[in-house]
């Protein structure tokens, strides 16, 4: 999720572990632990393009990390905070709680985390975009509401409780309508006779009621999408997937670490003698039927034997007339 999601969720954990002790310094500290996993982000200035991808939300969004440097971060706090009553097992058991709901939280979103890192197993439930005001504006409203109380009132718990329930409510609601999103798209494929060998759904940017759709044919994938406000049949484009036009890239090993990341959702699109590796869990950068640029494409250049992969830019342009053709599109066909 996004950095205000995830200091929202941190501050509410750190609150309800030592609220009680330390007021609102565990929000602060609950804040800084739940965003600590994101700094993994800065391996982008050190790394290939490959690498620093497979790291994102990797060992930093792992149990193992969680249990590793809660201890460490919490002797730390506790040194700073030697005046407070709070023990250092107390400011571990903070830190461990703010570093390990960040990666379970961002569990429900398309990318996903290493959560059982050092396995490469990818948990993502895709039933949430990294940023929805659904559930992070109700949640930030009870934890300023919590904020601005003292620390031994019994409405800073309240608030607290009512923001973590309500959020988590948000999560498992969302889980239940992909569910209900899954069954529509698999009604639309067998009422259309599309015969089929994978379905992959995902919530559309900022909400819930509009969903994406992946289906994974024989030898193309074939994207759809589905409002909750929709009266017209489900509609499906087809997009070849051109994995022969890797040739003999198709054995690089950065090629392959590249379809490891999609979870083998991708295509090979040729430009100008270009060719490109698009990522198609995250779809198109708008909803013109005739768009053929991928939110995350990766470009491919040779270099004699080598290979060189350079990350697609995205400009605010294209994002801003997506999220302009997605709002009209939300309210129905």
């Amino acid at each position: 999720m996004d950095s205000l999601t995830q200091i929202v969720l941190g501050a509410a954990v750190g609150e309800a572990v030592l609220g009680k002790k330390v007021g609102n310094k565990a929000m602060l500290y609950g804040a800084i632990a739940g965003t600590i996993p994101d700094l993994d982000v800065i391996t982008r200035f050190f790394l290939d393009t490959v690498t620093a991808t497979e790291w994102h939300r990797g060992v930093s969004h792992s149990i193992f990390f969680s249990i590793l440097f809660a201890p460490i971060f919490g002797w730390l706090v506790w040194k700073i905070n030697k005046n407070e009553s709070a023990t250092w097992k107390e400011w571990s058991w903070l830190m461990f709680w703010g570093l390990f709901t960040h990666p379970v939280l961002d569990a429900f979103t398309t990318w996903g985390t290493q959560l059982f890192w050092p396995f490469k197993t990818r948990l993502a439930f895709q039933s949430v975009f990294v940023i929805d005001p659904l559930y992070t504006v109700p949640f930030i409203t009870f934890v300023i509401l919590a904020m601005f109380q003292k620390r031994t009132s019994i409405k800073r718990r309240k608030y607290i409780t009512l923001g973590l329930l309500i959020s988590t409510s948000y999560l498992i609601l969302t889980l239940v309508l992909k569910g209900v999103a899954f069954q529509k798209f698999e009604q639309a494929l067998e009422t259309q006779n599309i015969s089929y060998l994978e379905i992959n759904t995902r919530p559309a940017p900022l909400n819930t009621v509009l969903w994406m759709a992946n289906i994974e044919t024989e030898d193309a994938y074939l994207m759809g999408d589905y409002s909750f406000f929709d009266s017209q049949p489900i509609s499906f484009i087809s997009y070849p997937k051109n994995h022969d036009l890797l040739g003999k890239w198709i054995n690089n090993d950065k090629v392959k670490r590249l379809i490891q990341i999609t979870d083998g959702w991708y295509t090979i699109t040729e430009k100008e003698g270009q060719l490109y590796f698009n990522d198609l869990r995250f779809g198109l950068i708008s909803l013109d039927a005739n768009e053929s640029q991928f939110a995350f494409s990766y470009k491919l250049v040779p270099d004699g034997e080598n290979l060189q992969i350079e990350e697609r830019p995205k400009f605010k342009r294209d994002v801003k007339r997506l999220m302009a053709a997605l709002w009209q599109r939300m309210w129905g066909n």
